[in-house]
């Protein structure tokens, strides 16, 4: 129950005074004022004014117009003063028309919604057929446009580092594409402008954005995927919320979702004082004048609004005025149609129970689907029987103090008893005489209306022979639901003998008024069949269901009434006192037809209280007024209301003061309640729109309750309100605000059903208003999709609100329907879906360009030397200035080229997300838009064939044999080919075909150019080495591999030219390194010819580069001139071949070399051949001169020069050759060739001895040689081959014979290993 204020009432007392000062300064002499003109005067700057014409036109009662143009007609009241009279008053100018008209175009508009309001409280206050759904998705909190920048600024501080916030690269890299294609689109911007962006919105939008990144990063051990997911949605939760306390915006999202799902009844009153516009002390004049606390002044209005209705059924089908329906026939069905609906609503309150005064909980409320259809004539006929009216009463009854006890001792024990005849007996506890308090309560419970309740006093007996204890007092009440409460003096009945005479007692009894029971007292009655004598009797209203009320006479200490009237059918009301009847003061009766019952009560407040109660039973239309507000309505200045009138009088005639009696006292049924809900739908709408929540449209539990109970309970036809609802949402949609289409389907889908006769619930009648709205709305609908279909990236961008995009989908297949029954042909869906893709790629595509152009000329712009000396300049708009800047200069082709491949990495983007966000319908496992990704395709496609016309006039401007525009086409077809629906599709074919002659001109030109290169490059090489070669073989491999490497990397799509372009290349590159090989081996020789062939002979660095030429040619061959299939093998089998030959005549020549050197010292040595003149002589010259000076030892210079000469040979070439297994196969031949040639030039001489200095040079060559090679890692069965033993046992016998012979002239050299020798060698 809302209570009224002391606010209110002080409001009221300003009102009053305010009314009073306006009435005496504006009102004309003897112009009476009505009350509701004194209210609109004394609103003042409440806005309740209007004008004065208004107000006598429309308020109750007073002189009307012309009042209203003495008193009323100043606008000068709405701001507490009068305004001056105009010099001509017959002359009223242009501008003060207007203003009256607006002026009573705003009363008339308040008038309506007070009106408005009065029906909706009273659907608030006692609701019987809705209830505040629970099962409504609950809508998320929107984003506004200040919560965007915030969030903006908190993502861009995060990418600064600004935060706390630890995350690695990958995180930022999604941050920072999440930050730049989501958060600073403009769609975005327009979704929060439009009202559907919530934040869970932009999560999902992540997490979405998210989950590719991190299925394609690669797996860590211990770390899975969902776990990287967890990790980085919670840093992104962090960054969303910024330093805000995540318990406080928990405590406040769980407020916010509690006020979402379940309001209470004032919060309802406060949210419709908000829509219609009302003030809240109009809220309180209003809610205590129609007693909206009283559910049962609410049951009875309800029980008066039906029978209304039932009668506005029976006067439409009497005066035949009717609708116009679409079919002659729909009329009968129309009038069974309301009488149903009121006998639905009557069963609905006949099931309702029975309640006490008090709240009424919303939650507990049932619609009963299954209520028999009650008729009132039969339910008339069956009469209520007393054992039918059963009431149940509650007493308490507290025993308070005794007086008057002087007889007895002090300290003897009193107590007291209690019963209520009937029932059980109670007792006190005990206490002295001197102080007999108790404050004892007692609880009994009984069926009699007037019990009767005992109460004696009891004193101890001290006789010994006493069995009872002693009676001094009694007494007996009668108490009544009216009864005071509070506690009471009573005397006290003695017996004659007692001594205390005086004896009084303080009791409270209270009797509680039980639910059924609506009011009770005395009344003095007569009637005609029952209460046939004028007597006074104690009668009780009882209640026994929704639509039965009894008035019942009881007599003292009886459960059931005396006597009982059935008041259905009669009519209360006030009477004058009848002549002839004694007894009672203020007269009613209750009227029937055949029957009048005259009632009269001892007070004029008892009989208003005693005719409302009756007149809430009867449902009667007629309200009695009392005489007594009647006469102070005739009254002069009777504005006080009477002291003895009950309070609900007080709030009515306070009301009717302040112009609010005509909005109460009106009877619903005389109003046009479709247009009145359709107003009340617009304005909820419009407030559901502008609140906190992104509701798409959606109405809160709350206001669904509210507009679902008044459709029920003023018969708004339930077509109606959905096409109402759908132009209101239309009109949103249209201007920009995001609708849930699933919603605009379950409202169309209501109305189609209705039209075209094919209701769940059977068929109804159909207006021809209804089915012309209906063709309009669909019409518009149908535009409204195929537009929303068309800007399909701008109404459903990054595809929210989730499942929109299938949803209209559906919703315009089903506008699409010409009927409900019969499905439209799937091909005809696809032809407006495809034509509306088709308007959507130049839409689309047109955007996109003009925003490739903006940012273009943005990025010239900052680019600019000019821009940091006029940065004011660049304010301007670059649109403005865009025909200027064209004229006079002229796009560079590579200026074009550039602003291409910026459009066409736009293009992939928008086609991504299209496939990202926009293709769930084809997703769907039924089969209701399988075609949607064929036509995203096309949609594509043709998307595609707009770029394609730009980008084929930037190609046309390149200059020729130019491969900038080669990025382009990696850069479309990286992504075309990866995309199953648009590889090899029209665009990527045209694309091949752009592309393959610049691919094959560039091969052309490169295999010419390589050829050259090759050609020059060796005629001026150095040999020096470079990487793994020589500077021209580098060049030569580099240049090979980054042509193949470029080929690759377009992956071209077509298999065959794809082929075709390997195998040229691979072709290319053996014909390239068999030249290359070639041209070395050349240069290998020309070089070996022009070296030493002493032992003064170096392995020079060239020699070595050569051999890692050929090294490199031989790994690069492996790369790129292998191809897998067999015929194309064998290039890289020969280029192999060529490769391996070449190693092994380089080698040779090389061996060969070292060879002609070995043979240059053996023929040295051949010069101490025994019997040779040579050899004579030096041995004599050596003998002679070694008396006098230390001779050096013969043949030891040789043979150092030539273990030196091997020493560097080895290390250079181990040092120097890439190749381990080519300086293997050197050392083995060499050495095998080396124990050859001295093996040969041993056995010449098999009959000769050798001489000592002979002997020992070869000793000392032919154990280094082993020793160095063995180190070199020449093996074992190389070294120790046939030749080399000959030699060896050669030798060994030479030293044999050379020891006996010379006796020692070997001077330590020998054959045999020995540590002293490896000593001195070293």
């Amino acid at each position: 129950m809302l209570d009224p204020s002391s606010s209110e009432e002080e409001s009221d007392e300003i009102l009053e005074e305010e009314s009073g000062k306006e009435a005496l300064g504006s009102a004309a002499p003897g112009a009476r004022l009505s009350p509701s003109r004194t209210s609109e005067g004394s609103a003042g700057g409440a806005g309740l004014g209007g004008a004065g014409a208004a107000a006598g036109a429309g308020g109750g009662g007073g002189a009307g117009a012309a009042g209203g143009a003495a008193g009323g007609l100043q606008p000068g009241s709405r701001a507490g003063g009068g305004r001056p009279s105009s010099p001509s008053p017959s002359v009223v100018s242009e501008k003060e028309k207007e203003e009256l008209e607006r002026l009573q175009k705003e009363e008339e508009e308040r008038k309506k919604r007070l009106q408005l309001y009065v029906f909706v409280m009273r659907c608030i206050a006692y609701p019987f057929n809705a209830k505040q759904p629970t099962d409504m998705a609950r809508r998320q909190q929107k984003i506004s446009k200040q919560q965007l920048q915030t969030v903006k600024d908190r993502f861009q501080a995060f990418l600064n580092g600004e935060t706390q916030i630890v995350a690695d690269e990958a995180f930022m890299n999604a941050v920072q594409s999440y930050y730049e294609v989501f958060l600073k689109s403009d769609r975005v911007a327009r979704m929060v402008q439009s009202g559907g962006c919530s934040a869970n919105d932009s999560r999902e939008v992540f997490k979405k954005h998210i989950e590719k990144r991190v299925r394609s990063l690669p797996e860590i051990d211990g770390l899975s995927k969902e776990t990287v997911l967890s990790s980085w949605m919670a840093k992104f939760d962090a960054i969303y919320r910024g330093e805000e306390d995540p318990r406080k915006q928990q405590a406040r999202m769980t407020a916010s979702a509690a006020s979402e799902l379940i309001l209470s009844k004032e919060q309802l009153y406060e949210m419709f004082q908000n829509i219609l516009g009302i003030k809240k002390f109009e809220h309180q004049l209003l809610y205590n004048a129609c007693q909206l606390d009283n559910p049962d002044e609410q049951a009875a209005q309800i029980r008066r609004e039906l029978d209304g209705r039932l009668q506005m059924a029976d006067q439409i089908a009497r005066e035949r005025k009717f609708p116009k329906f679409v079919s002659k026939e729909m009329e009968n069905m129309y009038i069974e149609e309301l009488k149903s609906s009121v006998n639905l609503l009557m069963a609905n309150l006949e099931s309702m129970p029975v309640s006490k005064g008090g709240e009424f909980k919303l939650q507990k409320l049932k619609r009963s689907h299954n209520a028999s259809i009650i008729d009132m004539g039969e339910e008339s006929e069956n009469q209520l029987s007393k054992s039918d009216v059963v009431l149940s009463f509650s007493l308490e009854v507290v025993i308070m103090e005794v007086q008057g006890l002087k007889s007895l001792a002090p300290n003897r024990i009193v107590y007291c008893t209690m019963e209520v005849e009937g029932g059980e007996k109670l007792q006190t506890d005990q206490a002295e005489a001197s102080k007999p308090t108790w404050g004892t309560q007692g609880d009994f419970s009984t069926t009699h209306a007037l019990p009767a309740v005992k109460v004696k006093l009891f004193t101890e007996s001290t006789g010994v022979l006493a069995l009872e204890d002693k009676e001094l007092g009694r007494v007996i009440l009668h108490p009544t639901p009216n009864s005071p409460k509070q506690s009471e003096w009573h005397k006290m009945t003695v017996s004659k003998n007692c001594p205390d005479q005086d004896l009084k007692i303080k009791l409270a009894v209270r009797m509680d008024k039980p639910q059924n029971m609506k009011h009770s007292g005395y009344l003095w009655a007569i009637g005609k069949n029952v209460w046939k004598r004028w007597k006074k009797r104690f009668f009780v209203l009882v209640q026994v269901s929704q639509y039965t009320f009894a008035m019942c006479s009881y007599r003292e200490k009886k459960a059931e009434p005396q006597e009982l009237l059935q008041l259905d059918g009669y009519t209360v009301d006030y009477t004058d006192p009848q002549p002839g009847l004694e007894g009672g003061r203020a007269f009613f009766n209750a009227v029937k037809e055949g029957d009048t019952v005259i009632f009269a009560s001892d007070d004029e407040q008892d009989r208003i209280l005693w005719v409302q109660a009756m007149y809430r039973a009867t449902g009667q239309s007629h309200k009695p007024v009392p005489p007594t507000q009647v006469q102070k309505l005739n009254a002069k200045g009777g504005n006080v209301p009477q002291l003895d009138a009950p309070i609900s009088q007080f709030y009515a005639d306070r009301a009717q003061k302040h112009g609010m009696d005509e909005f109460i006292s009106s009877n619903p049924c005389n109003f046009d309640h479709a247009s009145l809900f359709e107003m009340v739908q617009r304005l909820t709408l419009d407030h559901r729109l502008n609140d906190s929540y992104s509701c798409l449209g959606w109405f809160s539990p709350g206001q669904v309750f509210v507009l679902d109970e008044y459709c029920a309970r003023n018969g708004v036809r339930g077509c109606h309100r959905h096409l109402c609802y759908l132009r209101d949402l239309l009109e949103r949609a249209e201007n920009g605000a995001m609708i849930d289409p699933t919603l605009l389907h379950y409202s169309f889908a209501f109305c189609a059903s209705h039209v075209h006769g094919n209701r769940p619930d059977g068929i109804g009648t159909v207006t021809v208003e209804e089915k012309e709205r209906f063709e309009e709305i669909k019409e518009r609908l149908r535009v409204l999709l195929e537009n929303q279909i068309t800007h399909f990236r701008y109404c459903f961008p990054f595809g929210r609100p989730e499942g929109a995009l299938k949803a209209t989908l559906s919703l315009l297949e089903r506008v699409l329907m010409k009927d409900i029954v019969t499905p439209v042909p799937q091909e005809e869906v696809k032809t407006v879906i495809r034509k509306c893709l088709e308007q959507a790629a130049l839409v689309n595509y047109s955007r996109l360009s003009e925003y490739a152009k903006i940012e273009g000329k943005k990025r010239e712009m900052y680019e600019h030397p000019v821009f940091c000396l006029a940065s004011q300049v660049m304010d301007l708009t670059i649109q403005n200035q865009k025909d200027a800047e064209n004229v006079g200069r002229l796009i560079t082709p590579a200026k074009k080229l550039e602003d291409t491949i910026r459009l066409a990495e736009l293009v992939i983007e928008v086609l991504q997300q299209n496939e990202e966000h926009h293709a769930e319908p084809h997703v769907d496992k039924g089969e209701a838009f399988a075609w949607w990704s064929d036509l995203m395709v096309e949609h594509a496609e043709t998307f595609l064939s707009l770029f394609a016309v730009d980008m084929d006039a930037a190609l046309e401007v390149q200059p020729p044999d130019t491969w900038d525009s080669f990025p382009l086409f990696q850069l479309l077809n990286d992504f075309l080919r990866t995309d199953y629906n648009l590889c090899n599709g029209k665009f990527h074919k045209h694309l091949q075909d752009l592309f393959a002659p610049l691919v094959v001109r560039y091969v052309d030109l490169m295999e010419s150019s390589i050829a050259q290169s090759i050609h020059r490059g060796f005629e001026r090489e150095s040999w020096e080495p470079v990487n793994n070669g020589s500077g021209t073989s580098e060049d030569l491999f580099w240049k090979l591999d980054a042509l193949q490497t470029f080929i690759r990397d377009l992956h071209w799509p077509e298999e065959e030219f794809g082929k075709h372009l390997e195998q040229r290349l691979k072709l290319m590159a053996s014909d390239m390194i068999e030249s290359c090989v070639k041209r070395t081996r050349i240069a290998f020789e020309v070089k070996l010819q022009k070296t030493s062939r002493s032992t003064d002979f170096r392995v020079p660095q060239s020699i070595c580069t050569m051999f890692n030429v050929m090294v490199d040619a031989k790994a690069q061959s492996t790369k790129l001139c292998s191809m897998e299939m067999g015929q194309e093998h064998q290039y890289h089998s020969k280029i192999d071949e060529l490769i391996e030959e070449t190693v092994k005549e380089m080698i040779t020549l090389l061996v060969a070399k070292f060879v002609t050197i070995l043979e240059g010292v053996l023929a040295k040595l051949s010069r101490y051949d025994e019997g040779t003149l040579f050899s004579s002589f030096l041995s004599f010259t050596v003998k002679a001169a070694s008396k006098y000076v230390d001779v050096p030892k013969p043949g030891m210079d040789v043979a150092d020069a030539y273990v030196t000469f091997v020493r560097h040979s080895q290390d250079v070439l181990r040092d120097k050759v890439n190749e381990e297994m080519y300086i293997e196969r050197l050392f083995d031949q060499w050495y095998n060739s080396s124990m050859n040639v001295i093996c040969t030039w041993l056995t010449d001489r098999m009959d000769l001895q050798l001489h000592i200095y002979q002997l020992k040079t070869l000793i000392r060559m032919v154990k280094k040689t082993y020793r160095d090679f063995r180190l070199q890692g020449v093996l074992d069965s190389t070294l120790n081959s046939k030749t080399y033993e000959t030699i060896r046992n050669r030798l060994t016998v030479e030293e044999a014979t050379a020891s006996v012979s010379e006796g020692g002239g070997l001077q330590g050299i020998s054959m045999k290993d020995s540590d002293e020798e490896d000593e001195e060698d070293d």
